[in-house]
């Protein structure tokens, strides 16, 4: 859970333009990493390497998905020779630290986390360890780590690397890499992690001062005595830099989530969200798949309502600059950061547990604040759940016209949203406010209610994940494993009795037939042709009779019952 926001006043003055200095530890303990991952929120993540020389293309061929993967036979599958030898022509004259710093300020990041050395083994530093390096492989002869760090130190944001520890393609002993030396000698795991891994993490730790983190990756099959020795070794160095859980084997100071991923209820601990402006990590040049500044503001904005950090990646050209469609978007997605600073450094998460029909919410202190993502068409925003009496609500300073009605705060809001993306709305209370998390059907708009808040009978509640293109991750929570008397059950409360149009989104082979009961009585049974990809099919109407708390419940009644898995339900009001 986020702590304390002691510090929000000098955070406000870094967001208006005053150069940071590292933040003091607190006075529960934190260290200044600890202080800048927990409130500082947002963060920038860098793929670069020998990679991006190539932005995605192999002799003429257009690879799709993660182009730092294109040496791997899932990608083009490069022999290690011609793939090394690129390195003689990789020549990033243009990256510019100074600029890529000033970039995550204007964008409200906080640290900066980039990749000192990725799977493929080239060292974006100045390594004593190998020639396989910026400076000795390259006509460039510079260590680019050095000067991003110095910049990173000079404008008060936090530096962190990016080490691939298990992975190394080209180097002999490294898992995925080639198991002989170039004199046929094999060449053991533990030989690379002695004479590469640890010395390079060592120099990682040793010649650019203080650092946020090391964010290890991929730790594969790595025994834990291996994870243990790495987590020492930074804690010898740098004894406040946090590691990253991909470390491998438990360990780690804080969890990073899957790539993409947002959980849809609040998850407790110290954690991160990680993502992309591209469809991946490093640069494509055929990638236009941009995030949009929207799209930027609202998963930075529900990833601190579940409670977590939010890194979002910039993948530099091979000649070292970051495409300006993605700079443009980080910068005015910025500009709302920097109007909101409430709504991300130092915001804890939402007291609901979960998004909100409309947006969601965070918190500072004893206030909460809702964040707008879509503007009610009536201009009335409807409040669930809320067990304490508000003392005001306001927009932009603004005060706020707001009642209670049947348990729901009622808050009038101006016709047109005065901001693009989202706007603030501030509760204050006369003390600690109390919320019922209960999923809540909106009286005005579409609400979907996630499997992962289903309880269940005969069937699991899972998690699961896949790819879209090579490395774009998709992950979710489905019900499968129907049968016989299985059934998932949702509890979903209700401001007006009224008829709700109900979908449910799902997959499976062939036809399925759902049955839904609504308060233990028959309420809809639906047949459909379906996919094996999730889409939305309607059931059709249900008739909720009174105000209040009402069940849900829905059974497989024919069909392919191993092939059903069903993501979500929602609920949208007719009118009648």
């Amino acid at each position: 859970m986020k702590r304390s926001f002691f510090i929000l006043f000098a955070i406000t003055a870094i967001l208006a333009g005053c150069k940071s200095q590292a933040p003091s530890p607190a006075e529960d303990g934190r260290s200044p990493q600890e202080i800048l991952f927990d409130d500082g929120n947002y963060a920038m993540f860098i793929h670069f390497g020998l990679y991006s020389k190539l932005e995605g293309v192999w002799k003429g061929k257009i690879y799709y998905g993660n182009a730092e993967w294109i040496m791997n036979h899932g990608q083009a599958g490069i022999p290690m020779e011609e793939y090394m030898a690129e390195a003689a022509t990789f020549n990033p004259y243009g990256f510019d630290a100074d600029e890529i710093v000033k970039l995550a300020k204007d964008a409200g990041m906080r640290y900066i986390v980039i990749t000192a050395k990725h799977h493929e083994g080239f060292a974006m530093f100045d390594t004593a360890v190998s020639d396989f390096d910026i400076v000795d492989a390259t006509p460039l002869k510079r260590d680019l780590m050095a000067e991003l760090a110095e910049a990173c130190h000079r404008e008060g944001l936090g530096i962190g690397f990016y080490y691939s520890q298990f992975q190394d393609w080209t180097a002999p002993g490294g898992g995925r890499g080639p198991q002989t030396d170039a004199t046929g000698r094999e060449v053991s795991f533990e030989e690379y992690f002695r004479t590469k891994c640890v010395p390079q993490v060592e120099e990682l730790t040793t010649k650019y001062g203080d650092i946020q983190l090391i964010w290890f990756d991929t730790p594969g099959e790595m025994p834990a005595k291996y994870s243990e020795e790495l987590v020492a070794l930074v804690r010898k160095n740098q004894p406040d830099a946090l590691v990253s859980s991909r470390v491998g084997n438990g360990l780690g100071d804080y969890v990073t989530l899957n790539d993409m991923e947002v959980p849809v209820r609040n998850r407790e601990g110290r954690w991160e969200g990680i993502d992309v402006t591209q469809v991946g990590w490093g640069f494509s040049k055929y990638d236009n798949e941009w995030k949009s500044p929207d799209f930027i503001v609202r998963t930075l904005v529900s990833t601190i309502a579940r409670g977590g950090t939010w890194m979002l990646n910039v993948g530099p050209d091979s000649n070292g600059k970051v495409n300006e469609m993605a700079a443009a978007a980080l910068r005015k997605a910025g500009e709302w950061v920097h109007s909101h600073p409430e709504a991300v450094q130092a915001a804890g998460p939402s007291p609901w547990g979960h998004a909100l029909p409309w947006g969601d919410a965070v918190t500072q202190n004893d206030k909460i604040e809702l964040v707008v993502f879509d503007w009610p068409s009536d201009g009335i925003l409807w409040v669930p759940g809320l067990r304490t009496g508000v003392k005001s609500a306001r927009l932009n300073g603004k005060r706020l016209k707001s009642s209670t009605e049947d348990g729901w705060l009622r808050i009038e809001l101006p016709a047109v949203r005065p901001e693009p993306f989202a706007s603030v709305v501030e509760l204050s209370f006369d003390g600690t406010p109390e919320v019922d998390g209960t999923l809540a059907a909106d009286p005005a708009r579409a609400t979907v209610v996630p499997v992962d808040f289903a309880s269940t009978d005969g069937c699991v509640v899972e998690r699961t994940g896949w790819t879209e293109k090579f490395g774009e991750w998709i992950t979710r929570f489905v019900a499968r494993g129907f049968g016989d008397g299985s059934s998932i059950t949702w509890t979903v409360d209700f401001k007006d009795p009224g008829v709700f149009n109900v979908d449910l989104e799902y997959l499976g082979a062939e036809k399925l037939e759902w049955k839904m009961l609504l308060d233990g009585k028959d309420a809809l049974i639906d047949l459909h042709k379906n996919t094996d990809v999730f889409a939305w099919y309607r059931l059709g109407w249900v008739k909720v009779e009174e105000p209040g708390v009402h069940i849900f419940t829905l059974s497989l009644s024919d069909g392919d019952a191993a092939s059903a898995k069903v993501a979500s339900m929602r609920l949208t009001p007719v009118g009648l």
